[in-house]
Protein backbone atom coordinates (compact mmCIF):
# COMPACT_ATOMS: atom_id res chain seq x y z
CA UNK A 1 0.00 0.00 0.00
CA UNK A 2 0.54 3.80 -0.03
CA UNK A 3 0.15 5.62 2.89
CA UNK A 4 1.26 9.46 3.77
CA UNK A 5 1.58 10.45 7.03
CA UNK A 6 1.92 14.11 9.29
CA UNK A 7 4.26 13.95 12.40
CA UNK A 8 4.26 16.74 14.54
CA UNK A 9 4.85 17.02 18.44
CA UNK A 10 5.27 20.13 20.76
CA UNK A 11 8.33 21.15 20.63
CA UNK A 12 8.95 20.40 16.87
CA UNK A 13 12.28 18.86 17.71
CA UNK A 14 13.06 15.29 18.85
CA UNK A 15 9.64 13.56 18.50
CA UNK A 16 8.16 14.84 15.16
CA UNK A 17 11.67 13.02 13.29
CA UNK A 18 11.98 10.04 15.45
CA UNK A 19 8.55 9.18 14.69
CA UNK A 20 9.24 9.96 10.81
CA UNK A 21 11.44 7.81 10.67
CA UNK A 22 10.16 5.28 12.68
CA UNK A 23 7.08 4.94 10.40
CA UNK A 24 9.12 4.73 7.02
CA UNK A 25 11.60 1.75 8.83
CA UNK A 26 8.20 0.55 10.06
CA UNK A 27 6.39 0.43 6.46
CA UNK A 28 9.49 -0.13 4.50
CA UNK A 29 10.03 -3.38 6.48
CA UNK A 30 6.26 -4.52 6.28
CA UNK A 31 6.65 -4.36 1.97
CA UNK A 32 4.25 -0.85 1.90
CA UNK A 33 5.63 2.95 0.99
CA UNK A 34 5.32 5.72 3.70
CA UNK A 35 5.92 9.48 2.76
CA UNK A 36 6.22 11.75 5.84
CA UNK A 37 5.88 15.76 6.15
CA UNK A 38 7.32 16.01 9.45
CA UNK A 39 5.98 19.57 10.62
CA UNK A 40 8.68 20.43 12.80
CA UNK A 41 10.35 23.17 14.76
CA UNK A 42 12.22 24.61 11.43
CA UNK A 43 9.12 24.27 9.46
CA UNK A 44 7.85 21.65 6.82
CA UNK A 45 8.39 20.52 3.29
CA UNK A 46 4.52 19.45 2.22
CA UNK A 47 3.91 16.60 0.39
CA UNK A 48 3.82 16.48 -3.29
CA UNK A 49 -0.07 16.54 -4.31
CA UNK A 50 0.49 13.76 -6.20
CA UNK A 51 1.50 11.28 -3.80
CA UNK A 52 -1.05 12.27 -1.29
CA UNK A 53 -3.88 11.82 -4.36
CA UNK A 54 -1.70 8.03 -4.61
CA UNK A 55 -1.82 7.30 -1.38
CA UNK A 56 -4.62 5.01 -0.07
CA UNK A 57 -4.63 6.05 3.57
CA UNK A 58 -3.38 8.92 5.94
CA UNK A 59 -1.59 8.36 9.52
CA UNK A 60 -1.55 11.46 11.72
CA UNK A 61 1.06 11.26 14.44
CA UNK A 62 0.81 14.67 15.97
CA UNK A 63 0.48 15.73 19.26
CA UNK A 64 -0.60 19.72 17.45
CA UNK A 65 -3.09 20.68 14.71
CA UNK A 66 -2.56 19.25 11.51
CA UNK A 67 -1.68 22.25 8.50
CA UNK A 68 -3.35 22.12 5.94
CA UNK A 69 -5.65 18.79 6.45
CA UNK A 70 -8.15 19.43 4.08
CA UNK A 71 -5.32 17.51 1.42
CA UNK A 72 -6.22 14.51 3.06
CA UNK A 73 -9.90 14.99 3.57
CA UNK A 74 -11.95 11.84 2.22
CA UNK A 75 -8.84 8.95 2.82
CA UNK A 76 -9.61 6.34 5.98
CA UNK A 77 -7.05 7.30 8.59
CA UNK A 78 -5.30 6.70 11.63
CA UNK A 79 -4.96 9.63 14.50
CA UNK A 80 -2.37 8.54 17.14
CA UNK A 81 -0.10 10.95 19.59
CA UNK A 82 3.31 11.51 17.99
CA UNK A 83 4.44 8.82 20.76
CA UNK A 84 2.68 5.98 20.20
CA UNK A 85 4.42 6.21 16.51
CA UNK A 86 7.97 6.36 18.31
CA UNK A 87 7.02 3.33 20.35
CA UNK A 88 5.01 1.25 18.14
CA UNK A 89 5.58 2.47 14.89
CA UNK A 90 4.64 -1.32 13.35
CA UNK A 91 1.59 -1.11 15.19
CA UNK A 92 0.44 2.23 13.64
CA UNK A 93 1.21 0.84 10.08
CA UNK A 94 -0.95 -1.74 10.69
CA UNK A 95 -3.68 0.09 11.80
CA UNK A 96 -3.59 2.33 8.81
CA UNK A 97 -3.55 -0.86 6.47
CA UNK A 98 -6.21 -2.16 8.50
CA UNK A 99 -8.10 0.63 8.50
CA UNK A 100 -7.90 1.18 3.86
CA UNK A 101 -8.96 -2.44 3.60
CA UNK A 102 -12.23 -1.63 6.09
CA UNK A 103 -13.03 1.45 3.86
CA UNK A 104 -13.00 3.36 7.01
CA UNK A 105 -10.88 5.70 9.37
CA UNK A 106 -9.90 3.80 12.56
CA UNK A 107 -8.09 4.70 15.94
CA UNK A 108 -6.00 2.14 17.29
CA UNK A 109 -6.71 3.57 20.52
CA UNK A 110 -9.00 1.22 23.06
CA UNK A 111 -12.86 1.71 22.31
CA UNK A 112 -13.46 3.94 25.71
CA UNK A 113 -10.69 6.41 24.51
CA UNK A 114 -12.81 7.09 21.33
CA UNK A 115 -14.88 10.13 21.21
CA UNK A 116 -15.29 10.58 17.53
CA UNK A 117 -17.16 9.36 14.71
CA UNK A 118 -15.55 6.06 13.43
CA UNK A 119 -16.50 6.11 9.99
CA UNK A 120 -16.22 8.89 7.23
CA UNK A 121 -19.76 8.38 6.37
CA UNK A 122 -20.35 9.08 9.49
CA UNK A 123 -18.67 12.00 10.27
CA UNK A 124 -20.31 15.77 9.79
CA UNK A 125 -20.23 17.92 6.78
CA UNK A 126 -17.45 20.95 6.42
CA UNK A 127 -17.90 23.95 8.21
CA UNK A 128 -16.06 27.26 7.25
CA UNK A 129 -13.93 26.81 10.45
CA UNK A 130 -11.18 23.89 9.79
CA UNK A 131 -11.44 21.26 12.34
CA UNK A 132 -8.67 22.19 14.82
CA UNK A 133 -6.08 19.24 16.45
CA UNK A 134 -8.24 18.64 19.11
CA UNK A 135 -11.34 17.78 17.02
CA UNK A 136 -9.79 14.40 15.64
CA UNK A 137 -11.62 11.98 18.61
CA UNK A 138 -9.82 12.92 21.47
CA UNK A 139 -11.24 13.23 24.79
CA UNK A 140 -11.61 16.49 26.58
CA UNK A 141 -8.29 16.43 28.55
CA UNK A 142 -6.63 15.42 25.05
CA UNK A 143 -7.73 18.46 23.40
CA UNK A 144 -6.47 20.79 26.23
CA UNK A 145 -3.62 19.35 26.30
CA UNK A 146 -3.36 19.90 22.17
CA UNK A 147 -4.71 23.19 22.23
CA UNK A 148 -1.89 24.44 25.32
CA UNK A 149 1.50 22.57 23.64
CA UNK A 150 0.39 24.61 20.24
CA UNK A 151 0.80 27.54 22.05
CA UNK A 152 3.55 27.00 23.54
CA UNK A 153 5.65 25.16 20.79
CA UNK A 154 5.19 28.86 19.10
CA UNK A 155 6.32 30.52 21.76
CA UNK A 156 9.32 28.51 22.38
CA UNK A 157 11.23 30.13 19.49
CA UNK A 158 10.83 33.61 21.16
CA UNK A 159 11.94 32.47 24.80
CA UNK A 160 15.19 30.76 22.93
CA UNK A 161 15.97 34.64 21.11
CA UNK A 162 15.44 36.57 23.55
CA UNK A 163 16.62 34.14 26.49
CA UNK A 164 19.96 33.70 24.54
CA UNK A 165 20.37 37.75 23.34
CA UNK A 166 19.73 38.21 27.14
CA UNK A 167 22.17 36.08 28.70
CA UNK A 168 24.58 37.12 25.95
CA UNK A 169 23.93 40.79 27.27
CA UNK A 170 24.94 40.16 30.78
CA UNK A 171 28.36 38.36 30.14
CA UNK A 172 28.94 41.34 27.52
CA UNK A 173 28.32 43.29 30.66
CA UNK A 174 29.94 41.85 33.02
CA UNK A 175 33.62 42.29 31.12
CA UNK A 176 32.28 45.97 30.26
CA UNK A 177 31.65 46.95 33.73
CA UNK A 178 34.23 44.80 34.93
CA UNK A 179 33.14 42.38 37.46
CA UNK A 180 29.63 40.19 38.12
CA UNK A 181 27.55 43.47 39.11
CA UNK A 182 27.78 44.50 35.28
CA UNK A 183 24.48 42.18 34.95
CA UNK A 184 22.95 44.21 37.23
CA UNK A 185 24.44 47.59 35.95
CA UNK A 186 22.91 47.26 32.40
CA UNK A 187 19.90 46.72 33.49
CA UNK A 188 19.70 50.15 35.50
CA UNK A 189 21.05 52.09 31.91
CA UNK A 190 17.77 53.95 30.05
CA UNK A 191 18.40 51.96 26.78
CA UNK A 192 16.54 54.97 25.07
CA UNK A 193 19.57 57.16 25.65
CA UNK A 194 21.55 54.70 24.25
CA UNK A 195 20.33 53.89 21.23
CA UNK A 196 19.87 57.79 20.71
CA UNK A 197 23.38 58.08 21.35
CA UNK A 198 24.92 54.86 20.55
CA UNK A 199 28.69 54.07 20.16
CA UNK A 200 29.87 51.40 18.01
CA UNK A 201 33.02 50.98 20.41
CA UNK A 202 31.50 51.02 23.59
CA UNK A 203 30.94 47.06 25.05
CA UNK A 204 28.38 48.73 27.55
CA UNK A 205 26.17 50.00 24.91
CA UNK A 206 26.35 46.87 23.21
CA UNK A 207 25.41 44.82 26.50
CA UNK A 208 22.06 47.08 26.63
CA UNK A 209 20.98 47.21 22.95
CA UNK A 210 21.48 43.18 23.14
CA UNK A 211 19.49 43.56 26.50
CA UNK A 212 16.98 45.44 25.02
CA UNK A 213 16.56 43.16 22.08
CA UNK A 214 16.26 40.12 23.93
CA UNK A 215 13.55 41.83 26.20
CA UNK A 216 11.39 43.46 23.39
CA UNK A 217 11.59 39.26 22.16
CA UNK A 218 10.88 38.35 25.59
CA UNK A 219 7.73 40.92 25.22
CA UNK A 220 6.28 39.07 22.97
CA UNK A 221 5.69 35.39 24.56
CA UNK A 222 2.42 36.36 26.41
CA UNK A 223 0.74 37.02 23.19
CA UNK A 224 2.31 34.42 21.12
CA UNK A 225 1.06 31.98 23.53
CA UNK A 226 -2.27 33.58 24.16
CA UNK A 227 -2.74 33.74 19.73
CA UNK A 228 -1.27 30.27 19.17
CA UNK A 229 -3.87 28.15 21.94
CA UNK A 230 -6.52 30.17 20.03
CA UNK A 231 -5.64 29.34 16.63
CA UNK A 232 -5.38 25.90 17.73
CA UNK A 233 -8.58 26.17 18.76
CA UNK A 234 -10.31 28.29 16.18
CA UNK A 235 -7.42 27.90 13.13
CA UNK A 236 -6.82 31.10 11.57
CA UNK A 237 -10.25 32.91 12.85
CA UNK A 238 -8.38 32.68 16.55
CA UNK A 239 -5.25 34.87 15.84
CA UNK A 240 -6.58 38.18 16.35
CA UNK A 241 -8.59 38.10 19.70
CA UNK A 242 -5.68 35.83 20.81
CA UNK A 243 -3.36 38.18 19.98
CA UNK A 244 -5.11 41.08 21.20
CA UNK A 245 -5.92 38.99 24.82
CA UNK A 246 -2.38 38.39 25.15
CA UNK A 247 -1.41 41.66 25.17
CA UNK A 248 -4.09 42.67 27.40
CA UNK A 249 -2.88 39.95 29.55
CA UNK A 250 0.87 42.00 29.85
CA UNK A 251 -0.64 45.23 29.79
CA UNK A 252 -2.43 44.15 33.17
CA UNK A 253 0.02 42.55 34.96
CA UNK A 254 -1.81 38.74 34.28
CA UNK A 255 1.21 37.53 33.08
CA UNK A 256 1.79 34.09 31.14
CA UNK A 257 -1.61 32.92 33.28
CA UNK A 258 -3.68 35.50 31.92
CA UNK A 259 -2.37 34.49 28.42
CA UNK A 260 -3.46 30.68 28.63
CA UNK A 261 -6.97 32.13 29.91
CA UNK A 262 -7.49 34.53 27.10
CA UNK A 263 -6.31 31.87 24.52
CA UNK A 264 -9.15 29.86 25.35
CA UNK A 265 -11.64 32.32 25.46
CA UNK A 266 -10.35 33.66 22.46
CA UNK A 267 -10.58 30.52 20.98
CA UNK A 268 -13.76 29.33 21.74
CA UNK A 269 -15.26 32.68 20.81
CA UNK A 270 -14.23 32.56 17.39
CA UNK A 271 -14.82 28.90 16.67
CA UNK A 272 -18.63 29.61 18.37
CA UNK A 273 -18.77 33.18 15.73
CA UNK A 274 -17.40 31.15 12.92
CA UNK A 275 -20.02 28.44 12.78
CA UNK A 276 -23.09 31.15 12.78
CA UNK A 277 -25.49 30.58 10.44
CA UNK A 278 -25.31 34.09 8.45
CA UNK A 279 -27.07 35.17 5.36
CA UNK A 280 -24.83 34.42 2.14
CA UNK A 281 -24.35 37.77 1.75
CA UNK A 282 -22.39 38.27 5.03
CA UNK A 283 -20.21 35.45 4.94
CA UNK A 284 -17.62 37.18 3.20
CA UNK A 285 -16.92 39.61 6.10
CA UNK A 286 -17.30 37.02 8.52
CA UNK A 287 -13.68 36.27 8.42
CA UNK A 288 -12.12 39.78 8.09
CA UNK A 289 -14.46 42.17 10.09
CA UNK A 290 -17.36 39.85 11.92
CA UNK A 291 -15.00 37.67 13.54
CA UNK A 292 -12.14 39.59 14.77
CA UNK A 293 -14.33 42.58 15.97
CA UNK A 294 -16.98 41.06 18.06
CA UNK A 295 -14.31 38.35 19.64
CA UNK A 296 -11.13 41.02 20.22
CA UNK A 297 -14.24 43.09 21.81
CA UNK A 298 -15.27 40.47 24.01
CA UNK A 299 -11.56 38.84 25.32
CA UNK A 300 -10.57 42.44 25.77
CA UNK A 301 -12.98 43.33 28.15
CA UNK A 302 -13.22 40.09 30.16
CA UNK A 303 -9.39 40.83 30.62
CA UNK A 304 -9.04 44.02 31.37
CA UNK A 305 -12.29 44.13 33.47
CA UNK A 306 -13.45 41.37 34.80
CA UNK A 307 -10.62 38.35 35.07
CA UNK A 308 -7.23 40.83 34.63
CA UNK A 309 -6.78 42.36 38.37
CA UNK A 310 -7.57 38.43 39.94
CA UNK A 311 -5.23 36.84 37.74
CA UNK A 312 -2.87 39.48 37.90
CA UNK A 313 -2.99 38.89 41.88
CA UNK A 314 -2.15 35.21 41.34
CA UNK A 315 0.94 35.71 39.40
CA UNK A 316 2.17 38.15 41.97
CA UNK A 317 2.04 35.46 44.48
CA UNK A 318 3.36 33.18 42.42
CA UNK A 319 6.43 35.26 41.68
CA UNK A 320 6.51 35.83 45.31
CA UNK A 321 6.75 32.05 46.25
CA UNK A 322 9.67 31.57 44.00
CA UNK A 323 11.60 34.37 44.74
CA UNK A 324 11.01 33.34 48.59
CA UNK A 325 12.36 30.05 47.73
CA UNK A 326 15.39 29.01 49.48
CA UNK A 327 17.63 26.50 50.69
CA UNK A 328 15.67 23.56 51.25
CA UNK A 329 12.34 24.35 49.57
CA UNK A 330 14.48 25.59 46.30
CA UNK A 331 16.01 22.22 46.54
CA UNK A 332 12.87 20.34 47.07
CA UNK A 333 11.24 22.18 43.87
CA UNK A 334 14.23 21.24 41.86
CA UNK A 335 13.84 17.66 43.32
CA UNK A 336 10.56 17.43 41.89
CA UNK A 337 10.59 19.28 38.61
CA UNK A 338 13.88 16.47 37.93
CA UNK A 339 11.57 13.51 39.23
CA UNK A 340 8.74 15.01 36.59
CA UNK A 341 11.67 15.46 33.47
CA UNK A 342 12.70 11.58 34.39
CA UNK A 343 9.34 10.06 34.13
CA UNK A 344 8.10 9.69 30.67
CA UNK A 345 11.31 11.09 28.73
CA UNK A 346 9.13 13.80 26.58
CA UNK A 347 5.88 12.82 27.48
CA UNK A 348 2.54 14.88 29.20
CA UNK A 349 4.30 14.86 33.02
CA UNK A 350 7.93 15.92 31.43
CA UNK A 351 6.33 18.84 29.27
CA UNK A 352 4.06 20.21 32.13
CA UNK A 353 7.34 20.90 34.03
CA UNK A 354 9.29 21.77 31.01
CA UNK A 355 6.28 24.31 30.34
CA UNK A 356 6.32 25.73 33.86
CA UNK A 357 10.00 26.47 33.41
CA UNK A 358 9.71 27.79 29.79
CA UNK A 359 6.43 30.14 30.77
CA UNK A 360 8.12 31.27 33.99
CA UNK A 361 11.13 33.00 31.50
CA UNK A 362 8.08 35.17 30.76
CA UNK A 363 7.74 36.85 34.12
CA UNK A 364 8.59 40.59 33.95
CA UNK A 365 11.69 42.02 35.68
CA UNK A 366 13.23 39.41 36.79
CA UNK A 367 17.16 39.89 37.59
CA UNK A 368 20.09 37.90 36.24
CA UNK A 369 20.11 35.24 39.59
CA UNK A 370 15.91 35.15 39.64
CA UNK A 371 14.65 31.56 40.14
CA UNK A 372 12.62 31.38 37.34
CA UNK A 373 16.40 31.23 35.25
CA UNK A 374 17.30 28.41 38.33
CA UNK A 375 14.66 26.43 37.62
CA UNK A 376 14.65 26.43 34.23
CA UNK A 377 18.61 25.46 34.64
CA UNK A 378 17.52 22.63 36.64
CA UNK A 379 14.50 21.28 33.97
CA UNK A 380 17.37 20.90 30.95
CA UNK A 381 19.89 19.46 33.44
CA UNK A 382 17.56 16.97 34.58
CA UNK A 383 16.19 16.84 31.25
CA UNK A 384 19.86 15.73 30.05
CA UNK A 385 19.81 12.85 32.14
CA UNK A 386 18.21 9.73 31.03
CA UNK A 387 19.64 9.46 27.38
CA UNK A 388 23.12 10.49 29.47
CA UNK A 389 23.31 7.40 31.56
CA UNK A 390 21.68 4.66 29.41
CA UNK A 391 24.22 6.10 27.07
CA UNK A 392 26.89 5.05 29.43
CA UNK A 393 25.43 1.84 30.84
CA UNK A 394 25.54 0.68 27.50
CA UNK A 395 29.14 1.78 27.37
CA UNK A 396 30.16 -0.08 30.33
CA UNK A 397 27.94 -2.80 30.89
CA UNK A 398 27.76 -3.90 27.35
CA UNK A 399 26.61 -7.62 27.78
CA UNK A 400 23.22 -6.10 29.41
CA UNK A 401 21.81 -4.53 25.99
CA UNK A 402 21.35 -6.06 22.75
CA UNK A 403 23.50 -5.23 19.72
CA UNK A 404 20.70 -2.30 18.62
CA UNK A 405 20.36 -0.77 22.34
CA UNK A 406 24.23 -0.46 22.00
CA UNK A 407 23.90 1.49 18.72
CA UNK A 408 21.24 3.45 20.27
CA UNK A 409 23.33 4.03 23.22
CA UNK A 410 26.31 5.54 21.10
CA UNK A 411 23.68 8.02 19.19
CA UNK A 412 22.17 9.07 22.97
CA UNK A 413 25.79 10.49 23.81
CA UNK A 414 24.31 13.54 21.20
CA UNK A 415 20.63 14.02 22.22
CA UNK A 416 21.68 14.13 26.34
CA UNK A 417 24.14 16.53 25.24
CA UNK A 418 21.94 18.65 23.67
CA UNK A 419 18.71 18.20 26.15
CA UNK A 420 16.83 15.87 24.05
CA UNK A 421 15.73 13.31 26.50
CA UNK A 422 13.69 11.06 23.54
CA UNK A 423 17.33 9.96 23.27
CA UNK A 424 16.05 7.37 25.95
CA UNK A 425 12.81 6.20 24.49
CA UNK A 426 13.94 3.32 22.88
CA UNK A 427 15.28 1.58 26.34
CA UNK A 428 12.44 2.84 28.06
CA UNK A 429 9.96 1.08 25.49
CA UNK A 430 12.00 -2.33 25.53
CA UNK A 431 12.55 -2.43 29.77
CA UNK A 432 9.93 0.43 30.94
CA UNK A 433 9.79 -0.10 34.75
CA UNK A 434 13.78 -0.47 35.22
CA UNK A 435 14.54 2.33 33.09
CA UNK A 436 11.52 4.67 34.52
CA UNK A 437 12.93 4.06 37.83
CA UNK A 438 16.50 4.75 37.23
CA UNK A 439 15.77 7.66 35.20
CA UNK A 440 13.53 9.03 37.60
CA UNK A 441 15.97 9.18 40.50
CA UNK A 442 18.96 10.32 39.02
CA UNK A 443 16.80 12.94 37.29
CA UNK A 444 15.56 13.91 40.71
CA UNK A 445 18.74 13.98 41.97
CA UNK A 446 20.24 16.84 39.13
CA UNK A 447 17.55 18.75 39.71
CA UNK A 448 18.18 19.06 43.26
CA UNK A 449 21.46 19.61 42.66
CA UNK A 450 21.00 22.30 40.37
CA UNK A 451 18.75 24.45 42.45
CA UNK A 452 21.21 23.76 45.05
CA UNK A 453 24.16 25.09 43.12
CA UNK A 454 22.39 27.90 42.55
CA UNK A 455 22.78 27.76 38.53
CA UNK A 456 21.03 29.91 36.32
CA UNK A 457 19.43 29.93 32.29
CA UNK A 458 17.77 31.99 30.49
CA UNK A 459 17.65 29.80 27.08
CA UNK A 460 14.94 27.13 27.18
CA UNK A 461 17.11 24.54 25.05
CA UNK A 462 20.48 23.80 24.07
CA UNK A 463 21.99 21.62 26.63
CA UNK A 464 26.00 21.62 26.73
CA UNK A 465 25.97 23.89 23.79
CA UNK A 466 24.63 27.02 25.46
CA UNK A 467 27.01 26.32 28.46
CA UNK A 468 28.92 29.86 27.81
CA UNK A 469 24.76 30.98 28.90
CA UNK A 470 24.67 29.03 32.47
CA UNK A 471 25.44 30.78 35.77
CA UNK A 472 28.20 28.67 37.67
CA UNK A 473 28.25 25.85 35.08
CA UNK A 474 31.12 23.90 36.47
CA UNK A 475 27.87 22.87 39.13
CA UNK A 476 25.75 22.56 36.70
CA UNK A 477 28.15 20.15 34.92
CA UNK A 478 28.49 18.40 38.42
CA UNK A 479 24.81 18.17 39.08
CA UNK A 480 24.41 16.09 35.47
CA UNK A 481 27.51 14.13 35.93
CA UNK A 482 26.28 12.88 39.51
CA UNK A 483 22.56 12.49 38.08
CA UNK A 484 23.67 10.29 34.73
CA UNK A 485 25.90 8.29 37.33
CA UNK A 486 23.44 7.76 39.83
CA UNK A 487 20.35 6.68 36.98
CA UNK A 488 23.72 4.41 35.08
CA UNK A 489 24.22 2.64 38.11
CA UNK A 490 20.47 1.59 39.05
CA UNK A 491 19.85 0.87 35.35
CA UNK A 492 22.77 -1.27 35.62
CA UNK A 493 22.07 -2.85 39.05
CA UNK A 494 18.67 -3.85 38.02
CA UNK A 495 19.84 -5.42 34.57
CA UNK A 496 21.95 -7.16 36.30
CA UNK A 497 19.35 -8.86 39.41
CA UNK A 498 16.61 -9.59 36.65
CA UNK A 499 18.99 -11.77 34.94
CA UNK A 500 16.40 -10.54 31.36
CA UNK A 501 15.58 -13.49 29.40
CA UNK A 502 14.24 -11.16 26.77
CA UNK A 503 17.83 -9.63 26.02
CA UNK A 504 19.84 -13.18 26.80
CA UNK A 505 17.61 -14.22 23.79
CA UNK A 506 17.95 -11.46 21.76
CA UNK A 507 22.08 -11.54 22.02
CA UNK A 508 21.68 -15.06 21.41
CA UNK A 509 20.03 -14.32 18.02
CA UNK A 510 22.44 -11.35 17.23
CA UNK A 511 25.69 -13.57 17.71
CA UNK A 512 24.09 -16.39 16.15
CA UNK A 513 23.60 -14.52 13.02
CA UNK A 514 26.71 -12.11 13.43
CA UNK A 515 29.50 -13.97 15.50
CA UNK A 516 32.16 -10.34 15.59
CA UNK A 517 28.83 -9.34 17.86
CA UNK A 518 30.58 -11.58 20.52
CA UNK A 519 33.72 -10.12 20.72
CA UNK A 520 32.52 -6.40 20.20
CA UNK A 521 30.82 -6.72 23.05
CA UNK A 522 32.58 -8.30 25.55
Amino acid sequence: MKLVAVSSCPTGIAHTYMAAEALEQAGKAAGHEVHVETQGAAGSTPLDPAVIAAADGVIYAADLEVKDKQRFAGKPFVDVGVKKAVHDAPGVIAAAVAAVQAGATADPRPEEARTGPAHAADRPAATPAPAPAGDRGAGAGTKVRQWLMTGVSYMIPFVAAGGILIALSYMLAQVAWGGAEGAIEVTNVDAAEVVGAFDPASLQDWSVILLKTGQLAFGFLVPVLSGFIAYAIADRPGLVPGFLGGAAAVFVGAGFLGGLVTGFIAGGLALWISRWNVPRGVRGIMPVVVIPLLSSAIVGVVMLVLLGRPIAAAMEGLSSWLEGLSGSSAVLLGLLLGAMMGFDLGGPVNKVAYTFAVTGLATEGLTADATQYRIMAAVMGAGMVAPLALALATTVRKRLFTHVEQENGKAAWLLGASFISEGAIPFAAADPWRVIVSSVVGSAATGALVMGFGSTLVAPHGGLWVLPLIGNPLGFLAAVVVGTVVTAVIVVLLKTLAHDPVVAAERAAEEERDPALVARSA
